[in-house]
């Protein structure tokens, strides 16, 4: 009996370090993938968006891998900078899964001298491939007041 009890506590402490480390694991690719976005770095942005990204914007505008990687680089979508306000990390699927809800305050080039504050409440779901590892599969935002 007491060797059950052991197993079960080992086990639950085991399945919820697992979750941790998706949750630290996801927080971190969250934190490169915003500054991905800021530096425009292409390639890594390339690798974290899944072929099948779907990223909604909070004007409702939506884009997939090809066309917001390219709004990126031509400056379409440009970031100054981004504050992570808030981070909410939950693991689904046996680990494979991971839900973000998130706060970000995003920083665009000064218009008439004033900086463009952008301050979003957003949903993100990664999805863990066999190959590539985690992929971005889709972002959807909504625009908070500033």
């Amino acid at each position: 009996m007491k060797k059950l009890m052991v197993l079960g506590v080992f086990l639950f402490v085991s399945q919820f370090s697992f979750g941790q480390d998706v949750k630290a694991t996801i927080e971190d690719l969250e934190r490169k993938r915003f500054a991905a976005q800021v530096a425009k770095d292409s390639d890594y942005l390339n690798k974290i968006f899944a072929d099948d990204l779907i990223y909604v914007h909070s004007s409702g505008k939506t884009d997939n891998k090809e066309t917001y990687v390219a709004s990126i680089l031509n400056g379409g979508s440009v970031y100054s900078k981004v504050d992570i306000e808030e981070l909410t990390v939950r693991a689904y699927n046996k680990d494979q899964t991971a839900v973000v809800n998130g706060k970000v305050l995003i920083t665009q080039p000064p218009v008439d001298g004033k900086p463009v504050l952008l301050h979003l409440r957003y949903l993100v779901v990664y999805t863990k491939d066999s190959k590539k590892g985690w992929q971005l599969n889709s972002w959807q935002a909504s625009r908070l007041p500033n």
